[in-house]
């Protein structure tokens, strides 16, 4: 089944021009981008997109460091996009990243981690609805 997810690439994988290398690989395992956006998270928006963490213990890290930098949005369309992204996307702790995933290779910390991957048909709706506007 054809399936749309959201992609981020966070700002520490801007800084570090890895951009080009990231949507590679993404194109690369076979995903169609269908539309991107480049901006900045600001607190309000951070709140709003990460409202499931905000009472987390590590969520003002997390809204430090999503506002501290541009972010680019790519809209992903694929058979298995969900499951697909967040294989080729890697797990968040670094000992259990495996290696040629995009976080194990572009990921600095557990926060910046290089990129965020919608995990559910539900949340890649509301991220979508969120980031795109539709």
């Amino acid at each position: 089944m054809i399936e749309r997810c959201l992609f981020l690439i966070k700002p520490n994988a801007i800084a570090y021009r890895d951009v080009g290398h990231i949507i590679s690989m993404i194109e690369e395992h076979g995903f169609e981008i269908r539309d991107t956006k480049l901006f900045r998270f600001d607190p309000s928006l951070s709140r709003h997109f990460y409202a499931e963490h905000a009472d987390k213990e590590f969520y003002p890290r997390l809204e430090s460091f999503m506002c501290s930098g541009d972010t680019i949005a790519l809209l992903l369309e694929k058979e298995n996009a969900i499951h697909d992204i967040r294989q080729l996307l890697g797990d968040v702790v670094p000992e259990k990243r495996k290696p040629g995933t995009i976080r194990a290779l572009y990921g600095q910390g557990i926060t910046d981690n290089g990129g965020h991957a919608s995990d559910s048909t539900e949340h890649a709706a509301r991220e979508i609805e969120i980031i795109f506007g539709y």
